[in-house]
C-alpha cells in the first residue's frame, strides 16, 4: 500500500491494485485447470440421415439395438429382456472383429433408459456406439 504526497501538501490515498490483479490471475488459472478436470462426456457416432426413404433401414452386418418403453429391448428386431441384454449383446458380438452397435431410442423414453442400454452394451464389450436419430429430426 502506498500513499503518495500531493503536490500541494497533504497525503493522497491510492489503492494499490497490483496484489488484487495477482490474486485474480491465480484464481483464473485455478478455475481453468479445474474446469478441464470436470469435463465428462461420451464419444458417440451418429450415422448420416437417409436421403432416400425407400432405402433399407440398415445395411447388412450392422447391429441395431432398439430401446423400447417399459424396459424392453430388441436387437435387430429380436426381442430381448432387460435382465438378458448384456448376455445377448455378448452373444451377438462373439464372432465379430468390429464391435460397432447403433442404439435407436423409441418414443417417450427418458434419458436414463437409453443410458442404461448404452452402459449394458459397454459392459458387454462393444467398442463403438452410434446413436440413431429419430425420423424427421
Amino acid at each position: 500500500m502506498g500513499m503518495a504526497a500531493a503536490k500541494r501538501g497533504g497525503a493522497v490515498a491510492e489503492i494499490n491494485v497490483t496484489p488484487m490483479i495477482d490474486v485474480l490471475l491465480v484464481l483464473l488459472i485455478i478455475f481453468m485447470v479445474v474446469q478441464q478436470g470436470l469435463r465428462r462426456g461420451m464419444a458417440v457416432q451418429v450415422p448420416p440421415p437417409k436421403t432416400d426413404p425407400a432405402a433399407p433401414s440398415r445395411p447388412d452386418g450392422q447391429i441395431v439395438l432398439e430401446v423400447l418403453p417399459g424396459g424392453r429391448y430388441a436387437i435387430n428386431t429380436q426381442p430381448v429382456g432387460a435382465e438378458g441384454l448384456q448376455s445377448a449383446v455378448e452373444r451377438t458380438f462373439a464372432g465379430r472383429p468390429r464391435k460397432v452397435l447403433f442404439v435407436k431410442g423409441g418414443e417417450n423414453l427418458t434419458y436414463g433408459d437409453v443410458v442404461t442400454a448404452v452402459d449394458a452394451t459397454r459392459a458387454a464389450g462393444v467398442e463403438v456406439i452410434g446413436l440413431v436419430p429419430r425420423a424427421g429430426s
